[in-house]
């Protein structure tokens, strides 16, 4: 594969993995709209645990406490802290409806289908004034430490959508946070927590899938993609974060937008 291919492809997921603007989108835009041969599911997988490894990092001490509280949990030990075993259950809990369907949805073939510039188009915008409607008019007084598990479980279901590309992951999990009166940096923490277990699982099922196909490859340009990729996903969380602190969503809204209707304008004339 070409240097600049590589690149190209890292740095697009890096950044919009976290983004509210749809990564798989984005990877899938790449070879289509300049002519490059598809990259493969090796460097999809590639890409995406760069990102894993990036958000593990940002989010060290949440992972660690949730770990913490996993083992405290499955050692029936009596002490343990109470908000940290809450967090671990509810990313567990909304993890759930992915997992299931997610694994039905490929097996059926509805994600291959779903693939197309047109669908990317319509999802980039109706997902994205979705977006800005919930940010604009939601409140903001929830913090993590008040999230119920019908609030965990409703996030949950709402990452089932970005099963359609164009949706955006991070985007529609941040909708359904901010849906719920959380603040925009404490849904956007939840969302990249909630990622983690994702990736993962999309990491696995994409192996189990090379594997199968005997298309192990990990020489240099695996390994320069995970490396750019992780750069890249840090700044990304770490400027996102930043930004949410005294600004709204509707950047990001303006982007889907316009992206949207650029796709769509190619798609159809």
């Amino acid at each position: 594969m070409p240097l600049l291919q590589i690149l190209v492809l890292a740095i697009v997921q890096g950044i919009t993995e976290f983004l509210p603007i749809s990564s798989s989108g984005h990877l899938i835009l790449v070879p289509t709209l300049t002519d490059w041969q598809d990259q493969g599911l090796m460097m999809d997988i590639a890409v995406h645990i760069g990102t894993l490894c990036a958000v593990l990092l940002y989010f060290r001490k949440d992972v660690a406490n949730m770990f913490m509280a996993f083992l405290h949990l499955i050692s029936f030990k009596k002490e343990y802290n109470e908000e940290n075993r809450k967090l671990m259950l509810f990313v567990v809990l909304a993890t759930i409806p992915i997992i299931i369907i997610g694994y039905g949805a490929k097996k059926m073939g509805y994600v291959e289908a779903w693939r197309t510039v047109e669908t990317i188009g319509y999802t980039s915008i109706i997902f994205g004034f979705l977006l800005y409607i919930i940010d604009k008019y939601s409140l903001s007084i929830n913090r993590l430490c008040h999230m119920k598990y019908s609030n965990a479980f409703i996030i949950g279901l709402s990452q089932v959508l970005a099963l359609i590309p164009g949706t955006s992951r991070s985007g529609i999990t941040m909708t359904a946070a901010r849906g719920l009166g959380f603040t925009r940096t404490e849904a956007a923490r939840f969302s990249m927590i909630l990622s983690i277990p994702t990736i993962m699982a999309a990491a696995v099922l994409g192996g189990i899938d090379v594997i199968n196909a005997g298309d192990i490859n990990l020489g240099k340009d695996i390994l320069i993609s995970i490396a750019l990729s992780f750069i890249t996903a840090l700044a990304a969380i770490a400027g996102l974060m930043k930004w949410l602190k005294k600004s709204t969503m509707t950047i990001f809204v303006i982007y889907r937008v316009l992206l949207g209707i650029g796709l769509l304008s190619y798609a159809y004339y």
